[in-house]
């Protein structure tokens, strides 16, 4: 009897526990969606790097006769090792202009890999006497349309030739296809290939050497010793820095992805089941109130307190139970939207969603056990509750006068704004809790709102105000000043500054970092270096100047002295010290006057590229001389990376917007029109009754609606703050040396999500006022028998 009583109980208040559940399913959908992400990334990454016998260590160098690989097959711990060579290429393809450059490796004749091997999704590898042959990555030949059969005219280390491609893999090497030190996949300027070991062992002058190894560590090994091992032995050959797959470009990236994944499937989740668990105490405290005298009667005819507790508890339960069915569905529909757009960024042999169940398991505990305790009171008051009080009426409110009233405001204002007013007063833990459900609904709208002011911001940061270069171009090896003036004479160059790039691991007390120190002039025209306020920030004569970030991992400061362990030629040890931090959003970078880092090195005018600009009305001819220098290694435009990185991120970051703000109306609809809802049911009788003694319909519709709308007005700062502070978690969860969101908070934004508010707030007044057209006067002010 008592389940037939909570049928009839939710049928009659459909429009609430609609509002509630919907608000629910939105915390739950971004649960089991994140969680699905999460598990089918990590499973993938799992079982293709397990099949595919991806490397724990690598380690590049400049040359390494073949008998050193017996050595580091002795290292303890080494269970298997892979040596190989790779070099840079530029290629000239059809139907673009600008040159696109990549990486080549070479692939064992005659055995498969030991390490990194190849899944081929068309065609074959090359043959072990092939000299024209050549397997290109999955994303770059989807970029282009590249089949097996197709000619590629590429040049490697000034030697240009026709190629054939026999087939299109994917690599563990490369499942976020990126160049070194980008943050976006570019896959039609930016190349993965693969050729037979002896014929570019031939064209990069590497026969019988080696320039590249990878190593899968035996069960138990450890890391820090291995790669000790390696350094020591590979470092008269010119070896950089072994590094682990934590350093791994593509599975660094990867890692972050998921590690953001987890943020999400807790914030969110916690921030709309809070928000459905205050409106399930509200709707049910009114409905205890409202049904006193049911109460009693259960309570005289022999029900439990347990019971009638328990009946109560199942409204809760009943909106969890909707609420979870219907997340399950959105969420796994969510989550295989998302990882079919993963699948672009992402370069699996294949990438299905696979449902995390017991992210549902979780969903339905979570959201089961905060609707119970924001019933608790309610329950606990229905269960309490005496059956011969409950017969009798609840004891009236004292009407005093309000604090308005005492200090005489109350003359100021309309009697429809006092009763509002009245009513906020005498009942200030309601107003209160509405308020702050009301401005979690004004809080959220905010978050998309960020997310792409924050990428239009990057972008005009990057490449307008830092980024002032049309053009860098890089040399295949370090050259003197006589490079750097072919460069800066090259067609349409108007003007070209130099920059030296050296590999470095920078220490401070028992922290430690692999970057690059860049040499740059000391005020730069081109790439400048500018602090968070945007301005410029000129080179020290001496010191360096780091990224914010990498300042912030090696916990330095300005003043503080750090070590630089140079990684190159002759491998000095130096000491200097922080002279400032700049601001930057990719990567973690350091800088020093390009004079000053050349004597610190004991070089000349060394140089790895520059930075140019040129007249737009000479790049036909600038790219046609480009394309002939044997000596440049990658040429990359200004507007070629910013068109790549706002098409990428509005891919990646559209769908996720859109996401948000349904979930936000969602929930400024539910917030405010359950308030609405509860205030005319408990004030039902008040209304009927002034309707009775002549107020107009629009009168008494102006005394509810006056005190939501006050509720409202009074919210919407807090909850412009308090969707700051959120927006500013969001992206801290986002932050890694990899990528950095900056907060960019406009008057947009902010408009947006008070608009939305007050959108919903409106369309909530008008189905409530449409309620309260049809009250039953007669009906209302009936005394109860």
């Amino acid at each position: 009897m008592l389940d037939l009583k909570l049928l009839r109980d939710l049928r009659n208040m459909k429009g609430q526990m609609t509002a509630v559940v919907l608000v629910m399913a939105c915390g739950l959908t971004m649960m089991i969606m994140a969680r699905g992400l999460v598990v089918t990334l990590e499973t993938t990454e799992r079982n293709y790097y397990t099949s595919s016998r991806f490397a724990d260590l690598f380690c590049d160098l400049k040359r390494a006769p073949r008998f050193v690989e017996a050595r580091l097959g002795e290292i303890s711990g080494v269970a298997a090792l892979e040596t190989s060579v790779k070099g840079t290429v530029v290629l000239d393809l059809p139907g673009m202009k600008e040159p696109a450059d990549g990486v080549i490796h070479s692939l064992p004749d005659g055995r498969p890999r030991r390490l990194n091997r190849l899944v081929l999704k068309a065609g074959r590898l090359p043959g072990t006497d092939s000299r024209d042959e050549v397997v290109v990555s999955a994303g770059f030949a989807d970029a282009h349309g590249f089949r097996p059969g197709d000619p590629l005219d590429f040049t490697v280390y000034g030697v240009r030739r026709r190629f054939r491609i026999v087939g299109v893999a994917v690599s563990p090497e490369y499942v976020y296809e990126t160049r070194p030190g980008e943050m976006l996949p570019d896959p039609r300027r930016f190349a993965v290939l693969w050729m037979g070991e002896r014929e570019l062992s031939r064209v990069l002058d590497l026969n019988g050497a080696f320039n590249s190894v990878a190593f899968r560590l035996a069960p138990g090994a450890d890391p820090k010793n291995v790669k000790a091992a390696v350094d020591r032995i590979l470092e008269p050959y010119g070896g950089l820095s072994s590094y682990d797959r934590t350093r791994h470009p593509s599975a660094k990236l990867l890692r972050d992805e998921i590690t953001q994944l987890r943020g999400f499937s807790v914030a969110f989740p916690v921030v709309f089941l809070s928000i459905a668990a205050f409106m399930v105490s509200a709707v049910l405290s009114r409905l205890v109130r409202l049904q006193r005298e049911q109460i009693a009667q259960m309570k005289a005819f022999g029900y439990s307190p347990f019971a009638v507790g328990f009946h109560y508890v199942k409204f809760a339960l009943a909106a969890v139970g909707i609420a979870t069915l219907l997340s399950a569905t959105l969420g796994m529909w969510a989550g295989s939207a998302f990882a079919a757009l993963y699948r672009r960024f992402f370069q699996f042999p294949s990438l299905q969603f696979v449902p995390d169940w017991s992210a549902l398991a979780a969903a339905l505990g979570a959201s089961a056990l905060t609707s119970v305790l924001g019933v608790l009171g309610a329950v606990r008051m229905a269960a309490s509750l005496p059956p011969a009080e409950a017969m009798r009426p609840e004891a009236p409110a004292r009407f005093t006068p309000t604090f308005l009233e005492r200090i005489g405001l109350h003359g100021l204002v309309p009697p429809s704004f006092r009763m509002a007013l009245r009513n906020m007063e005498r009942k200030p833990w309601q107003a209160l809790f509405t308020a702050v459900g009301l401005a979690f609904a004004t809080a959220i709208p905010i978050l998309p709102g960020v997310m792409g002011d924050g990428v239009d911001y990057l972008v005009d940061f990057q490449w307008n105000r830092a980024q002032r270069q049309d053009a860098v171009v890089s040399l295949i090896e370090p050259g003197d000043n006589g490079a750097f003036l072919s460069l800066s004479r090259l067609p349409g160059v108007l003007f070209a500054e130099p920059f030296r790039a050296v590999p470095v691991r920078l220490l401070h007390g028992h922290r430690q970092w692999e970057t690059a120190i860049t040499g740059l002039p000391a005020s730069p025209r081109l790439n400048r270096l500018l602090d968070e306020r945007e301005r410029e920030v000129p080179l020290p004569s001496f010191g360096l100047l780091l990224s914010e970030k990498l300042a912030e991992l090696l916990h330095l400061v300005p003043g503080d002295e750090v070590r630089v362990e140079v990684r190159e030629g002759r491998r000095p040890v130096l000491h200097t010290v922080v002279s400032g931090t700049i601001m930057d959003f990719s990567g973690v970078s350091a800088y020093m006057e390009i004079d000053a880092l050349r004597r610190l090195l004991g070089e000349g005018d060394t140089v790895n590229g520059a930075y140019l600009k040129v007249d737009p009305f000479y790049w036909d001819a600038f790219w046609k001389r480009v394309k002939g220098i044997p000596r440049i290694g990658t040429v990359t435009t200004t507007s070629g990376a910013k068109e790549n990185f706002s098409r990428t991120t509005k891919e990646m970051m559209g769908t996720s917007q859109a996401l948000y703000f349904v979930f936000a109306v969602i929930v400024s609809f539910g917030v405010i029109y359950n308030g609405a809802r509860i205030a005319l049911s408990e004030r039902a009788r008040d209304l009927a009754t002034l309707r009775v003694l002549g107020f107009t319909r629009r009168e008494v519709a102006t005394i509810l609606v006056l005190e939501l709308a006050l509720l409202t007005a009074l919210s919407i700062a807090p909850g412009l703050y308090l969707g700051a502070r959120l927006s500013e978690a969001v992206l801290a969860t986002a932050n890694t040396e990899t990528m950095r969101f900056p907060l960019v908070l406009t008057i947009r934004t902010y408009v947006v999500a008070v608009l939305t508010v007050l959108a919903s707030s409106f369309f909530s007044f008008a189905v409530v006022g449409r309620r309260m057209a049809r009250l039953d006067l007669q009906a209302v002010l009936k005394s109860a028998e």
